[in-house]
Parts: structure tokens; C-alpha cells; sequence
């Protein structure tokens, strides 16, 4: 970025939660059903219907308001916020605006060259969402309204990030926050999590805020990444070149890798808020606050300093680690067997993520249980079987899910630790490799692999490998005498 400039950004993030029903009445929320199929006359607000409050609304609200040390509203209401758009058969939408249940809180990112920084949270707020328009089909629009009455969580962030790269590790620490919380899935290819940002820049020590521009449209971190960056760029160019930035709302083409005007607001939009007439104030008591808040789990910070200190984990180790809640209760299944804790995340690190990632398949549908790699490192750490023939048993593991034991059992694979029988195969090999004898004694120490090799070929890998350096080592000092 420019060095005379800085941005100031700030992010508006939606998150849909992982309810069963909808926020005021009882459709369901599931996404991919036929298009207007969720639907009935409350979503669609007809004449003489009563919406009536999702209680698990408020107490999703309540652990994400807790996750980000917020101050709790006790007592918060809903308001109407009138506007007119297709998607929107209300004419309003029920939201929050006065008193929304969670404000003033913060988020914690840590930076790539370890600095780490508090975001400010602004507010947290229960609404519910707007229908979809589908603009796809030749010069018609289609409207689905399932949508409609879907719960919303809108987490609304103080201008505290100064570049792209804060703006991505906030978004993604608020996704890993939904999804420890189990209260969003996070996905923001199919919606349930969006982000609009509000840019704006200004020379660098200028205290009042610039005109800033609405980014819209942003469906993965890739591209919200991208759009700010592309902002704060076009906005630099503008000043420079003497002319205005004006206020407006923009969406992000990921194809053209470039933003376009959806509307100008050069005037703040009246949406003629309103307490809702429908519906009650909330009034959370004392007994039902302490027990959602004695409800939140560890979250990533806290598990992945304790794997740091209850299991000498490297920082990186544990961040990985920590990075899913299921990833984590998976490792520390496998603790449970194994008391060789460097190994167990080295495993689940390089071995299950690649499995993960190859299949494209969730940690819970890992077809190897956490008891049974346990059950392979522990054949490793007391010699069983090689490193080299536990990748063999693991993918055995993977195609017919029967333990490491039984594998071992049946394949013969046991580790050749009797020094006899490899001394035997030794001398085989030097008979065999005259040559390469003789060049390891003037002095060509790399031929020392090659025996190594030689012999656990002969082995067909089953040798202890530290039994066989022990032995050429001593082997080789013999020949020097």
C-alpha cells in the first residue's frame, strides 16, 4: 500500500445459525430444499400472524456475546427495519437497532510475524434474513424465499483493521469462533456466513475518517482479501489523481477481480426503525445466563495454549491442531493411548490432514478412530514395527479399518530386533558390495546410506533401523582395525 496512506477498515459480518427452525416461526431452515418450499405465512408476514421468538436464537446469540467478551444486553429488543426490496415480502425486517443483546466486545488476531492485535466489536445482533433473488436466468429474476426468517447473527466490528491481511485473520477467527460454538457451520460458498466490508482511506497521522465505500458480495476469504485490497488501492488512485471518493455500495466481480457501483449513498439510508409491536423485550434472567455462559467450550486460543504446555507441543503443532474443534478432540483421543505426544501430532498433522484433504472428508468421517492410531504409534515407540512399515500398516488401516495389531499379526510385519539374525544379513551384504566397502573405509562416508539401505531391502523393511546403524557402525570399526 501506498506509504503515505492508510486504510481504515471495518466489517459487518452475517452469521446464519445452526438452528433447526427459523427465527419466528417453525419452517425449517435447511438449506438446498426446493425454492420456496420452507415457507408460511408468518416468514412471509401475511395479515394477523404473530412471530414468536426461537428461543435457541437468543442462546446462540448469548455464547457468541460471551466467546467475544461482550457486555450482555439482559434486556434487549427487536425493531422493524423498513425497506422495499423483492426478496423482502414483509416490506421489513426484524432486527435490532437500540439495546442489542451483545456490544462491546473483542477479538484477538495474531499476525504473520507474531504481533497480535485486538479488534474491537461494536455490537452483536439477532435478525432474521432476507429471501435470495436469482438473476441467472436469461432477463428475468427469480425470488426464493426460503431464506426468509432464517437467524441471522450480525457481528459488527469497530474500524479497527489497517490492512487486507487483518481483515482476514479477523473474518477467519471469526469463523473458527461459529464453529467451536457449534451455532454456524461457517460455509461461506453457500451463505451461512457473509461479509460486507467498509473501507476507507486517509493520509497517514489524519484523524477524521475518509469517505468510505461498501464492498458486497465477497463469498470466500480469498476474495474478501482481494476486494479490500482492490479498494484501498482504487481509492488512493482517486485522491491522488484530485478527484472525490463518494460513498457507495459496491459488489465484488471474483471474475473480473475488480468492484462495481450496486448504489450510491451519499445520504445515510432512513430505514425507519422501529420497536416491533409483535413481539416482547427480551429479559434474560440470572439462572438461564450463568448456564449458557458455564456452556461455552474452550475456545482455540485457551486449547491451543494448554496443548503448548500439557503436551510440549511446538506453537505451530498446537495452532494446527487447535484450528477445529473436532481436529482437536480428535488429537487428544489419541493422547489418551499414547503417551508420545510429538508423534501423535506429527501423525494427525501430515498423515490424517493429508487423508482429509486427498478425500475431502470431515475429521468425524475419518475412517481410522483416534484409538487406533494411538494403538500404531505405541507399536512404533516400543519397536513393534518400523516408521517405514507403520505408513504401510496405516494405509492397510484406511482400506479395511482393522487395527494396527491385527494388521501386524497377519502380515508378519514385527521389527527385526535380533542382532544375530541382522549381523547375518550384514556380512551377506559387505560379501556382496566389495567395492563399496572398501570406498566407505578410504574415507567416501556417504556409502554408509547404501548399506543401510541394502540391508533394510533385505529385510524388506522389518530390520530396527536403529539396530542396523548400530551394527554397520560397528561393523565398519572392525574392518578399520
Amino acid at each position: 500500500m501506498n506509504e503515505k496512506f492508510e486504510a481504515v477498515i471495518g466489517l459487518e459480518v452475517h452469521a446464519q445459525l445452526l438452528t433447526d427452525t427459523k427465527i419466528f416461526c417453525s419452517c425449517s431452515t435447511k438449506f438446498g430444499n426446493e425454492p420456496n418450499s420452507n415457507v408460511c405465512p408468518i416468514c412471509l408476514g401475511h395479515p394477523g400472524v404473530l412471530p414468536v421468538l426461537n428461543k435457541k436464537v437468543v442462546e446462540f446469540a448469548l455464547l457468541m456475546g460471551f466467546a467475544t467478551k461482550s457486555t450482555i444486553n439482559t434486556n434487549s429488543v427487536f425493531a422493524r427495519k423498513n425497506y422495499f426490496y423483492p426478496d423482502l415480502p414483509k416490506g421489513y425486517q426484524i432486527s435490532q437497532l437500540e439495546k442489542p443483546i451483545c456490544e462491546f466486545g473483542s477479538i484477538e488476531i495474531e499476525k504473520k510475524d507474531g504481533t497480535k492485535k485486538n479488534i474491537g466489536i461494536t455490537r452483536i445482533h439477532m435478525e432474521e434474513d432476507a429471501g435470495k433473488s436469482i438473476h441467472d436466468r436469461g432477463e428475468t429474476t427469480s425470488i426464493d424465499v426460503n431464506r426468509c426468517g432464517v437467524p441471522l447473527l450480525e457481528i459488527v466490528s469497530e474500524p479497527d483493521m489497517r490492512n487486507a491481511e487483518e481483515a482476514y485473520l479477523y473474518l477467519a477467527k471469526i469463523k473458527q469462533l461459529v464453529q467451536y460454538l457449534g451455532i454456524c457451520d461457517g460455509n461461506m460458498e453457500e451463505g451461512s456466513l457473509r461479509c460486507d466490508a467498509n473501507i476507507s482511506v486517509r493520509p497517514i497521522g489524519q484523524k477524521e475518517l475518509g469517505t468510505k465505500a461498501e464492498i458486497k458480495n465477497m463469498n470466500s476469504f480469498r476474495n474478501v482479501e482481494r476486494a479490500i485490497n482492490y479498494e484501498i488501492h482504487r481509492q488512493i488512485e482517486l485522491i491522488e489523481d484530485g478527484r472525490k471518493v463518494i460513498q457507495q455500495t459496491l459488489l465484488w466481480d471474483a471474475d473480473a477481480n475488480e468492484a462495481y457501483p450496486m448504489r450510491s449513498k451519499e445520504e445515510a439510508h432512513d430505514y425507519r426503525y422501529f420497536p416491533d409491536p409483535d413481539l416482547v423485550p427480551i429479559d434474560i434472567n440470572v439462572e438461564w445466563f450463568d448456564e449458557i455462559k458455564g456452556r461455552v467450550p474452550e475456545l482455540p486460543d485457551a486449547k491451543r495454549e494448554r496443548f503448548i504446555n500439557a503436551f510440549a507441543l511446538p506453537v505451530y503443532d498446537a495452532g494446527v491442531l487447535a484450528q477445529t474443534k473436532e481436529l482437536a478432540d480428535y488429537f487428544e483421543q489419541v493422547t489418551k493411548v499414547t503417551n508420545d505426544y510429538k508423534a501423535a501430532s506429527n501423525w494427525v498433522m501430515v498423515e490424517v490432514l493429508k487423508v482429509l484433504n486427498e478425500q475431502k472428508i470431515e475429521i468425524n468421517n475419518f475412517p481410522v478412530s483416534p484409538q487406533n492410531l494411538g494403538g500404531l504409534i505405541n507399536l512404533i515407540q516400543n519397536g513393534t514395527i518400523s516408521g517405514k512399515i507403520a505408513k504401510d500398516v496405516f494405509t492397510e488401516m484406511l482400506e479395511t479399518l482393522q487395527t494396527a495389531e491385527t494388521i501386524v499379526k497377519e502380515k508378519n510385519l514385527v521389527q527385526i530386533s535380533d542382532t544375530s539374525e541382522i549381523e547375518k544379513i550384514i556380512q551377506q551384504i559387505f560379501d556382496a558390495n566389495e567395492n563399496q566397502v572398501k570406498e566407505f573405509l578410504e574415507g567416501k562416508e556417504k556409502v554408509f546410506g547404501f548399506f543401510v539401505g541394502q540391508t533394510m531391502k533385505a529385510t524388506k523393511g522389518k530390520a530396527n533401523p536403529q539396530v542396523v546403524n548400530d551394527l554397520l557402525k560397528q561393523k565398519f570399526e572392525s574392518l578399520k582395525q
